[in-house]
C-alpha cells in the first residue's frame, strides 16, 4: 500500500481546481451564444456564486450590464423623494428651512452611497439596499409633537434591527408567513400606492389648471406599459415611462426648470447636531430615548412585512435554480440597521427599511443585487453633488409614473400571480381588509395569525406547524404591534393611551 509522502497533499491542491470550475468566472459566457437576452440573464443569475462577508469584485464575481441602469435610475428617484419627505416632515413642526431639507437629503445621498458599496456591493451581495421607511413618514408629526429627537429615534430604530437580524427574527417570520397573506400584502401595497400616485399627479396637474395633462400622461403610460408587457420589455419602463411622462407633460406646456446648483453639503456631524446649526436639537437626552422607544418598535416590527414584499417579488421574478442569489432577509435587516446607526450619528434625516424603489426594478429586470447596486451609489453620489438631477427626479410627471411602472403595478401584478392557486384568496382578501382598517402591518400581523390558526386559508398547512409557528409567534407579534400601535394612536377611532402621543 502506498503511502503518499508527508508534505503531498493531493486532496487539498485540487480542490481549488474544483472551485475554480464552479466560479462565475468560469462559467459565464457571453451574451452571443444565446439565442435571447432573457437566456443570458438567466443563465447570469444561475451561475454567480455570491459570498458573504468576503469580498465580491466586479468582473470576477458578477458583471455590469446595460439593464442594472434601469433600477439604479429608478432607486435614485425614489431615493431623493423619500428622503425629501422625511426630511420635510421633520423641517415644518421643528420650523427649519427648506434650505435644511435639500442640504440633508444631499447629505443622505453621499452617506448611503458609502454602505451601499461596502454591503450590497461588496461583502453582502444578497442584502438588498438599505432604503427609506415611507409608512413612517405619517408619524413623525406625532413623535416631534411629543419630543422626540431625530437621532434618538434612529439608534433605537439600528439597535432593534441589529437584534431582530442577528437572532434571524426576521427570516423566521417570513417562513410563517403563508403565500395568501403575501399575495394579499402585495395586492394591497401595489394598489394603495398605484392609486396614491394617479391622485399626486392629478393634484399637482390641477394646480396648475392643467388637469388634461395628468390625464394623457397616465393615458401614454398605461399604453406604453401594455406594449412593453407584450414585447417582453418591461425592465424599460421606468426609463422609457419617465422620458415620456416628462416629454409629454413639457410639451402640452408644464413649467420646469432647473433650480438646485451643484455643491457639496457640510459633511460635518457636529455642524448637524449643533444647538444653532443643523437641526438646531443639539445631542439627545436620555428622556428623548424613552419618548421614541414605541415608535421604534413599531417601525422595525413593520420592517418585516416590507421585506418578505420585497423577497416574494423577486422570487416570483427571478428563474428556477437562483436561489444563491436572491434577496436574504436577515442580511438585508443587518445592513439597514448598521446604516441607520452610522446615518443618525452624522446627521442625516434617513429612516431605513428595504430600498422597494431598487429591488422591484432590479427583479423585473432579472438582475442580481450587486451590481446595479453600485451604480445606484454612483448615481446619488452624482445626484447629490451635481444637483439638477434632483430637481427633474422629483418632478411630478417623472415621479409619479416612474413609481407607478417600476414599483407598484409590479407588486400588485405579483400579488394577483401568488393567489392564483390553492385556498390562497381568502387570507389575501383579509389582508387587504385589515390592512385598510389600520395599516399594512397591522393586516400582516393578524391575517398570519388566523391563517396559522387554520380559520382561513389551507388547513393542511396549518395542522402540519408547530405549536410555537402556529400561535404562539404570530400572537405575540400581533400583540406587541397593536399594542404599541394604540400608545401612539394609530388605532382608528381609539386616542392613544399615552396623553403625551395624544393631538
Amino acid at each position: 500500500m502506498s503511502v503518499t509522502p508527508k508534505g503531498n497533499e493531493p486532496e487539498k491542491t485540487s480542490a481549488p481546481h474544483v472551485d475554480d470550475a464552479n466560479s462565475y468566472q468560469n462559467k459565464h459566457k457571453p451574451s452571443s451564444e444565446f439565442n435571447t437576452r432573457d437566456e443570458y440573464l438567466e443563465h447570469e443569475l444561475q451561475i454567480m456564486q455570491p459570498k458573504r462577508w468576503r469580498p465580491n469584485l466586479p468582473f470576477k464575481d458578477y458583471r455590469f450590464e446595460f439593464e442594472d441602469t434601469i433600477p439604479a435610475m429608478a432607486g435614485t428617484i425614489g431615493k431623493v423623494v423619500m428622503v425629501g419627505a422625511i426630511a420635510a416632515t421633520f423641517a415644518a413642526p421643528l420650523g427649519l428651512s427648506d434650505a435644511f431639507v435639500l442640504e440633508n437629503v444631499r447629505y443622505e445621498l453621499l452617506i448611503v452611497s458609502i454602505f451601499i458599496i461596502l454591503f450590497s456591493g461588496f461583502i453582502l451581495p444578497t442584502a438588498n439596499l438599505a432604503g427609506t421607511h415611507g409608512p413612517l413618514i405619517p408619524l413623525i408629526p406625532i413623535v416631534v409633537a411629543a419630543g422626540g429627537h431625530p437621532m434618538a429615534f434612529g439608534l433605537l430604530i439600528g439597535a432593534f434591527g441589529f437584534i431582530l437580524a442577528i437572532t434571524k427574527g426576521g427570516s423566521l417570520l417570513a417562513r410563517l408567513t403563508s403565500k395568501g397573506v403575501c399575495g394579499g400584502l402585495l395586492i394591497y401595497l401595489g394598489f394603495i400606492g398605484t392609486i396614491s400616485q394617479v391622485k399626486k399627479l392629478f393634484a399637482w396637474a390641477e394646480a396648475i389648471d392643467m388637469a388634461h395633462i395628468a390625464f394623457i400622461v397616465i393615458l401614454a403610460t398605461i399604453l406604453l406599459y401594455a406594449l412593453l408587457e407584450h414585447f417582453k420589455k418591461r425592465w424599460l419602463a421606468v426609463p422609457l415611462s419617465c422620458l415620456i411622462g416628462g416629454g409629454v407633460a413639457f410639451a402640452l406646456g408644464a413649467p420646469f426648470e432647473f433650480n438646485t446648483a451643484p455643491g457639496l453639503p457640510n459633511m460635518n456631524p457636529a455642524y448637524w447636531w449643533g444647538e444653532n446649526t443643523g437641526w438646531m436639537l443639539g445631542l439627545p437626552t436620555l428622556e428623548s430615548f424613552v419618548v421614541v422607544l414605541p415608535f421604534a418598535v413599531l417601525a422595525v416590527a413593520m420592517w418585516s412585512p416590507d421585506f418578505l414584499g420585497h423577497q416574494v417579488f423577486q422570487k416570483i421574478s427571478y428563474p428556477q435554480r437562483t436561489e444563491k442569489v436572491q434577496m436574504n432577509i436577515d442580511d438585508t435587516m443587518l445592513s439597514a440597521s448598521v446604516r441607520q446607526t452610522f446615518g443618525s450619528l452624522a446627521g442625516g434625516a434617513n429612516f431605513t427599511s428595504s430600498w422597494g424603489t431598487y429591488i422591484v426594478p432590479a427583479a423585473i429586470a432579472k438582475r442580481p443585487i450587486p451590481a446595479g447596486a453600485i451604480l445606484t451609489a454612483v448615481f446619488c453620489i452624482i445626484a447629490g453633488l451635481w444637483g439638477y438631477p434632483m430637481d427633474l427626479a422629483i418632478w411630478q410627471p417623472v415621479l409619479c409614473v416612474a413609481l407607478i411602472v417600476g414599483v407598484f403595478i409590479p407588486l400588485l401584478e405579483a400579488g394577483m400571480e401568488m393567489t392564483r392557486e390553492g385556498k390562497t384568496t381568502q387570507s389575501a382578501a383579509i389582508v387587504v381588509f385589515a390592512s385598510s382598517l389600520v395599516n399594512p402591518a397591522f393586516g400582516w400581523s393578524l391575517t398570519m395569525l388566523l391563517d396559522n390558526l387554520g380559520l382561513i386559508g389551507c388547513k393542511e398547512r396549518s395542522a402540519n406547524l408547530t405549536k410555537m409557528s402556529r400561535w404562539v409567534i404570530p400572537l405575540i407579534m400581533f400583540v406587541v404591534l397593536t399594542t404599541v400601535m394604540a400608545i401612539v394612536g394609530m388605532l382608528p377611532g381609539i386616542p392613544a393611551l399615552m396623553a403625551d402621543f395624544r393631538h
